[in-house]
């Protein structure tokens, strides 16, 4: 009973494992089937897309091909294009060149022929060239037969007669030409200065190479020599002035050829008796300060002057050496008044002949700038102002009028001639410069050897204080056309070799006397 039991179960679940398994098989089966027909058709599928590409491959290289060969078949026909206008091109250059190879054997033929022509028309010129040649020799030897003379005879004879009529000549024209100059030139030039000057005012200034210092009492001079003299050594050395102390009564004379030195001095002095103590010690510091003082003294001084004239801004370097020039002197005279003065009288004098009095007063002021540094630059006052009014930015007009003031009759520009005249003007005015005896006699020495080194000069003599030379000549020796041009040799000489305020007038006298006795 209990086998069937177990049995029962057993066959049941057997059943159902083998139903399962063929059901299993039989739907594995059935799906590979079905994949084998998918794939089928997923194959066909592709078997037809890819000869859909093949023959569209196979109509889109076709008509790539064809493209190109449309496209090669325009290059070549453009290709063809191009030579056949080449060739065309070519084909006309020979047809030129031929015709140019024609006109040159053309003209190379003419040319030949011409040059036959010319040889045979050379050949007939040089032989009429002969005849005229012996001609001109068998005249000239009948010519010198009649005369009596050569020909280098003749032509040295004619050419010193020439020689004479045109020195005479010469002469006469230059006399003319002097005296209408003159005539129109001294008439204007004396109304321009005259009007000028009077317009101008100007001080008489006199400098000289000492300064007086006045002391509050006669002790102070015993405080001033110091013990065993150390507080004048002392003030000498820092200040570079020798102080003169004699028997002048309550005075300190201090000299020196350097005016700022002697300013500097004259300040030093004055503010060590002011504070009452003079020793070394405090002399050194006293003269540091006023040198310290005297620099911004000079600015000022260089600053009152352009603004004074009512010049356009002035570099600051400028402005300096302007307020130098006022402890410099030259014959007496003080430079920087000098120059101002020359300035307004070159302002005024301007208009008058059409110049801009602006350029004028600057360049007037400016013109010697050079004075303020000459004893520590080498070179002539003029080029030195020039080349540092160059340096300084001036214009070519100013740099040229400052070179130019001192270059004799001629200056080198309008201006260079308007500040000379306005520089001899305020020299030559009366009491504006002064000389020493033996400056004034030796001057005028020179003045009458210049004049004694020429022939036929008899005598000469310095008038008006050298302002005129009076040259007497030999009448025999020395004619009229020869006495003019011995007054220009002379004029020139004095303009090259001596320096002189002004100018000075040289006449040459030529007198014939005749003297006979009764007896």
């Amino acid at each position: 009973m209990m086998f069937w039991e177990w049995l029962w179960p057993a066959l049941t679940a057997t059943g159902f494992a083998l139903i399962g398994f063929f059901g299993h098989a039989l739907v594995v089966r059935m799906r590979d089937a079905a994949a084998n027909r998918a794939a089928g058709d997923i194959l066909r599928e592709a078997r037809r897309d890819a000869e859909m590409l093949r023959k569209e491959a196979e109509l889109s290289a076709r008509d790539e091909w064809i493209r190109g060969r449309e496209q090669m078949e325009q290059e070549m026909q453009a290709r063809q294009q191009v030579l056949s206008a080449a060739a065309d091109r070519l084909s006309r250059q020979d047809e030129r060149l031929e015709r140019e190879e024609k006109r040159a054997e053309q003209r190379a033929q003419a040319l030949d022929a011409r040059a036959a022509q010319l040889e045979q028309d050379g050949a007939a010129l040089q032989a009429e060239r002969d005849k005229l040649d012996r001609m001109r020799a068998e005249e000239q030897h009948h010519l010198e037969s009649l005369a009596g003379l050569t020909a280098e005879q003749a032509r040295s004879e004619l050419l010193a007669r020439l020689e004479s009529e045109l020195e005479t000549e010469t002469a006469v024209r230059l006399r003319k030409a002097q005296e209408d100059a003159r005539a129109t030139a001294e008439s204007q030039a004396r109304e321009i200065l005259t009007a000028a000057i009077q317009r101008h005012a100007a001080d008489q200034v006199s400098d000289v190479t000492t300064t007086p210092v006045p002391l509050p009492d006669e002790s102070m001079k015993g405080r001033i020599i110091g013990r065993e003299g150390r507080n004048i050594r002392a003030l000498e050395m820092a200040t570079g002035v020798t102080v003169i102390i004699d028997d002048s009564p309550e005075l300190v004379v201090l000299s020196s050829f350097d005016p700022i030195r002697r300013e500097i001095a004259r300040v030093v002095l004055e503010r060590l008796m002011a504070d009452g103590r003079i020793n070394p010690a405090l002399i050194e510091e006293t003269t540091d300060k006023v040198t310290s003082d005297l620099d911004a003294l000079i600015l000022k001084a260089g600053e009152e002057a352009a603004e004074a004239l009512r010049l356009a801004p002035v570099p600051l370097e400028i402005l300096r050496l302007l307020g130098r020039l006022k402890f410099r002197t030259s014959f007496s005279q003080n430079v920087l008044r000098h120059s101002m003065e020359a300035a307004r009288l070159a302002g005024l004098m301007a208009p008058e002949i059409g110049l801009d009095p602006e350029t004028a007063r600057r360049a007037a002021l400016f013109h010697d700038l050079g004075k303020a540094v000459d004893h520590e630059v080498e070179g002539r006052h003029a080029e030195i102002g020039a080349d540092l009014l160059r340096k300084a930015g001036e214009s070519e007009t100013i740099v040229e009028a400052v070179r130019g003031h001192h270059d004799g009759p001629e200056p080198g520009s309008a201006y260079a001639a308007l500040v000379a005249a306005a520089d001899a003007v305020t020299a030559a005015r009366p009491g504006a410069r002064a000389e020493t005896t033996g400056l004034y006699l030796k001057r005028l020495e020179n003045l009458e050897a210049i004049a004694r080194g020429e022939p036929g000069v008899v005598r000469s003599l310095a008038m008006q204080a050298g302002r005129e030379l009076r040259v007497f000549v030999e009448p025999t020796e020395v004619d009229d056309a020869a006495a003019i041009q011995l007054a220009r040799r002379i004029s020139k000489k004095i303009e090259d070799a001596l320096d002189y305020p002004g100018q000075i007038k040289v006449t040459v006298i030529r007198e014939t006397r005749c003297v006979e006795y009764a007896r």
